[in-house]
């Protein structure tokens, strides 16, 4: 392909014109490069956990209507982009062109992970989603995908499964912005910080738990919703205190995390339903930071609640990059067996689900 190309993929929109990737209805993905593009052969994508559940529980967990919805959503936009969660997923695949203006750094026979959005990717499916059986957020594929100038891919870690590194990649985000909060909150305040995450025995969940560990929260507080979660929450050792709440549930989960040591310092909401803003601004005392890691959250139900709370707090946006986030993802893994355990278990028995 000839022509100027915009770094952000806006000569990919076919509509509505003006409109970002990600924002746009429908992209163009044709099989040929502009210069400063790369083609990915993909192998396997991992649907955002929202958006996966949101599908699963439209279709009463018929296998065969989520895979036919997931394709008619690609075929129909150009892009893996759910129109209810407005959400999509990552991938994994083998680099097979790179054009000759491309700054990502990336080489024809490179296995990486996309770590931008499906929503706004450039996809084409060529195999009908014949090997996936539509009962996991993992789904193997053939086909192809586009990356821009600016989109961000890094190459799957040695020692990682394909599965495994996948699902870290997904949510590394999570772990390092955590880091970073945890990191600002001690400087300030010359203590270290109660940590609570919600939805703590998920992959976004164990991840901010151990990071929170890792730069020195002087407490961390799981909570999960189900004993079983507990039990798995428990077995990784990522959390000083373990506590069982439905998340939807304010008063509910800001007691949970009263008697485990909160309010907190910081909390990190980390599940994949809707309606869980109150209570994590609840279980954050004055002068604290919430960190919303979600795409089910409402963000408008955060400002309003926290406002009629008059609850003074600082409420962030995870938007799942932070420099060097991929390498520090997978550096917790391998130094925390914790999360890699976890992980794997829960690759091995179903789907990974951010659940609070």
């Amino acid at each position: 392909m000839t022509g100027p190309a915009s770094p952000y993929g806006l000569h990919r929109v076919l509509r509505p014109e003006g409109a970002l990737p990600q924002a746009a209805e429908v992209l163009d993905t044709r099989r040929e490069l502009w210069p400063s593009e790369v083609r990915v052969d993909v192998e396997r994508l991992n649907l955002d956990a929202a958006s996966y559940r949101q599908m699963h529980a439209q279709h009463g967990g018929d296998g065969a209507a989520i895979r036919d919805e997931v394709l008619a959503i690609v075929r129909s936009r150009g892009k893996m982009h759910n129109p209810v969660t407005g959400s999509g997923g990552m991938l994994v695949g083998t680099v097979d062109e790179v054009g000759p203006e491309s700054p990502l750094g990336l080489k024809p026979g490179q296995r990486v992970s996309t770590l931008v959005s499906l929503t706004l990717t450039p996809l084409v499916i060529e195999d009908g989603l014949a090997e996936w059986d539509g009962r996991s957020e993992q789904v193997p594929c053939r086909g192809y995908a586009i990356l821009f100038a600016r989109s961000v891919a890094a190459e799957i870690a040695a020692g990682l499964s394909t599965e495994l590194s996948l699902a870290v990649m997904d949510v590394c985000g999570a772990a390092a912005l955590t880091a970073r909060v945890v990191r600002t909150h001690a400087a300030r305040s010359g203590a270290p910080p109660t940590v609570a995450v919600i939805g703590g025995a998920g992959k976004s969940g164990s991840l901010s738990l151990a990071a929170a560990r890792d730069v020195g929260a002087g407490r961390t507080i799981g909570v999960v919703p189900v004993p079983d979660e507990a039990e798995l929450l428990e077995a990784s050792g990522l959390a000083d205190a373990v506590v069982l709440a439905d998340a939807r549930d304010p008063v509910a989960v800001s007691e949970a995390v009263a008697t485990a040591g909160g309010p907190a310092d910081v909390t990190v909401v980390c599940v994949d339903v809707a309606g869980c803003e109150g209570g994590a601004i609840l279980s954050t005392r004055d002068g604290g930071t919430v960190v919303f890691f979600s795409m089910a959250t409402s963000f408008s139900a955060a400002a309003l609640t926290a406002e009629g709370l008059a609850a003074d707090l600082t409420m962030l946006v995870g938007n799942g990059y932070v420099p060097g986030h991929a390498g520090y993802a997978v550096d917790l893994v391998r130094r925390f067996s914790g999360v890699r355990s976890l992980l794997e278990r829960r690759l091995r028995t179903g789907p990974i689900s951010e659940a609070g």
